[in-house]
């Protein structure tokens, strides 16, 4: 177990000013002009050799060599975006954009990327090419594939990608890695069911959309219970359900809103197969139109290579120990657009502790400064042990 450098672990008041800022001033998904603007300003004042702007929109791309020159190449990424959750910390530096706040982390996230970025830059101690990825609309905007649809890995082919997120709860500075599915696949739909409204004394001259969306409701947690293996985790959710204006009118219209989840990509076709099929089958046994939609882009499941997560996790044990490494990282059935990028490239999705922290996507979460240095710690290590100078 090595220490953390003296010259990241003094970056720390640094580090939390830069992070402080960007919570100050959050911006959601394809709308980080500010913030990539920042990223932009201090990778060409680190002296990176390459700053792409604008990539995937608002995606910042900045290159750096080793030592040696240009050479074999990696992808560090960090996301930039906030969400549109109204902030009640209370903190000096609480979000001034109404409605608008870092609730998940990003902002140390980017924070963290970019002071690797200023030490790498500073010691260039290894031998290739670095590609410092900061990309946009991570929030359900799939930014990782506007960027990559962008030419993301065209104009920066990197062998190997990695990513790191804060987990509220886990010990501050403690890791999290594993093999295979960490995140789940994310779909969001709404299923719009189209019948003709009446009174509601006169059922049998209307075409109830509510009853007809109650029996898809009900008919679609069968999914799940009848239709995927049980030893393969999966998610249906329903949660929303919108009807009607009066207590003596049948709607024309029930809106019916969900997730679907699942670590399996063919689990994740299943579910959407059995979906249409539900609602096409009451739609036609109950007299009604059905229109399914797309809430969102749907993302893969993050699935790490077992190459580079037990490459990330060796990395973390050398520099931190074992007993601060879980390779056993619990699953969650949340989603994360890294995926695009494990699907391109052998890639490594790693957890940092946040601490005693309130959960991500709460309006009273802030992500903690303590834990920053730690997290440039880690990205170092790793850039130097992947490219190591000659």
């Amino acid at each position: 177990m090595h220490p953390i450098p003296n010259s990241i672990a003094a970056m720390q008041p640094e580090l939390t000013e830069w992070r402080q800022d960007l919570h100050k001033h959050p911006e959601l998904g394809y709308q980080e002009v500010r913030t990539a603007g920042v990223v932009a300003e201090k990778l060409e004042a680190f002296g990176f050799d390459a700053v792409e702007t604008g990539i995937g929109k608002t995606g910042v791309v900045g290159v750096l060599h080793g030592k040696g020159g240009p050479g074999e190449a990696i992808l560090l990424r960090a996301d930039m975006d906030a969400l549109p959750i109204p902030e009640d910390t209370g903190l000096e530096h609480a979000s001034v954009n109404s409605g608008v706040m870092h609730a998940c982390g990003h902002d140390g996230h980017t924070t963290m990327l970019l002071g690797a970025a200023k030490h790498l830059a500073e010691t260039r101690n290894f031998d290739g090419t670095v590609y410092f990825c900061f990309q946009p609309a991570e929030e359900g905007g799939a930014g990782a594939k506007a960027m990559i649809d962008d030419g993301l890995f065209d104009r920066f082919p990197a062998r190997a990608v990695y990513g790191m997120h804060n987990w509220p709860g886990m010990p501050a500075g403690s890791f999290g890695v594993r093999p295979g599915p960490v995140m789940a696949s994310a779909d969001e739909f709404i299923i719009r069911v189209r019948g003709d409204g009446g009174h509601a004394a006169q059922p049998h001259l209307a075409r109830d959309p509510v009853l007809a969306g109650a029996q898809i409701v009900t008919a679609l947690q069968s999914i799940v219970s009848r239709k995927v293996d049980p030893l393969k985790p999966a998610v249906l959710s329903i949660t929303m359900f919108q009807a009607g204006t009066a207590c003596n009118v049948i709607p024309d219209e029930a809106i019916i809103g969900g997730t679907r989840r699942t670590f399996d990509k063919e689990v994740d076709a299943l579910l959407r197969a059995e979906t249409t099929r539900i609602c096409e089958d009451v739609a036609r046994g109950m007299g009604v139109e059905v229109v399914i939609e797309s809430e969102s882009i749907p993302y893969p499941p993050t699935v790490n290579d077992a190459e580079q997560a037990d490459f990330a996790a060796t990395v973390l044990e050398d520099l931190f120990g074992h007993e601060r490494v879980d390779r056993t990282w619990e699953q969650t059935m949340g989603g994360e657009d890294f995926a695009f990028m494990a699907d391109e490239r052998p890639g490594a999705f790693v957890f940092i502790g946040n601490g005693d922290s309130a959960m991500v996507h709460t309006p009273r979460y802030d992500f903690n400064d303590e834990i920053a240095p730690t997290g440039v710690a880690y990205w170092a290590k790793l850039v130097e042990t992947a490219l190591p100078a000659k």
